[in-house]
């Protein structure tokens, strides 16, 4: 992956690419939640960048603050949630100073969102092809024939067999993969400029997972989108990461693109995180208790 050279803050770390105009500029970023004590703030001056073209993948362990951080760039955080502090620019405009409406024609239009679960994002009761043609009646002018021709389009592209038939099913009718394909093409109707995948593969076999990913890549390169990626698994990092973004208890803690990462890691935190991956070219002694020897 290419080389770059990156500029870092206590709390963020944005690479300088000054002749790019990045789809997604997270500036400062607060979040805080309203408790029995009070407001208590999650997130802490999350700052990053999600350049044209280019998968950036936030990686940290439960509870770092990755979630959120997605959360509050769509504007869907809890009731009892707000964000407190920064900018969140997509395509230079302030998504926290929109207007509601306009916020939601940005959602599922020029902005894709891919959850960790499908059988619970999918609406049971409503078909497949039903819900896809929504999507587009809520943020397209295309007339009804065209919204179903386009709902057909959308499974082909994902890798559904017997898209047709398929249109006409319900999401109990789909195994885990297929349905997260489902959800695939529903974020990626309106072509949207962002797509954002909140561990879209979490709940995935390994073999799935594979394909899920392969499709994500492909997709993006097919289309031309920029990816914000969030996961827990560096496994994953490696394999769909242009740049990366390590979160831990609400802050950035380290950015730096893919290989800069893996090749050396510049937090302690981080090279913790690499160390607890298997690794299959060390042999590690194989613990036995004292009883084995007898």
């Amino acid at each position: 992956m290419p080389s770059t050279t990156w500029t870092c803050a206590p709390t963020t770390c944005l690479s300088a690419r000054p002749e790019l105009e990045p789809v997604l500029h997270v500036e400062g970023l607060r979040v805080g939640f309203h408790g029995a004590a009070g407001w208590t703030d999650v997130l802490h001056d999350v700052g990053f960048r999600v350049d044209p073209g280019r998968t950036l993948c936030i990686v940290g362990e439960s509870g770092s603050g990755k979630s959120i951080t997605c959360q509050a760039i769509l504007g869907i955080l809890a009731r009892n949630g707000r964000q407190t502090g920064g900018r969140i620019l997509f395509q230079g405009r302030d998504l926290a100073a929109l207007p509601e409406r306009e916020l939601q024609r940005v959602r599922g239009g020029e902005i894709g969102m891919v959850f960790q679960d499908p059988l619970g994002s999918l609406n049971p009761v409503h078909t497949v092809g039903r819900q896809l043609t929504e999507v587009l009646a809520l943020h397209t002018d295309l007339p009804a024939a065209r919204r179903a021709a386009r709902a057909l389009e959308l499974l082909e592209m994902v890798g559904i067999p017997e898209p047709r038939q398929r249109l006409a099913s319900y999401v109990h009718q789909f195994s885990g993969g297929m349905a997260q394909r489902v959800m695939i093409a529903m974020a990626l109707a309106c072509g949207p400029r962002l797509l954002i995948a909140d561990e879209p593969t979490t709940a995935l076999d390994v073999t799935i997972q594979a394909q899920i990913l392969d499709l994500l890549n492909r997709l993006k390169t097919q289309l031309g989108m920029a990816m914000l990626f969030i996961t827990h698994d560096l496994g994953v990092v490696a394999e769909m990461a242009d740049d990366v973004v390590v979160m831990r208890h609400g802050r950035v803690v380290e950015s730096a693109t893919a290989a800069a990462l893996f090749a050396s890691p510049a937090e302690a935190y981080t090279r913790e995180l690499l160390d607890a991956m298997p690794r299959l070219d060390v042999r590690a002694p194989v613990y036995r208790p004292r009883e084995a020897w007898l």
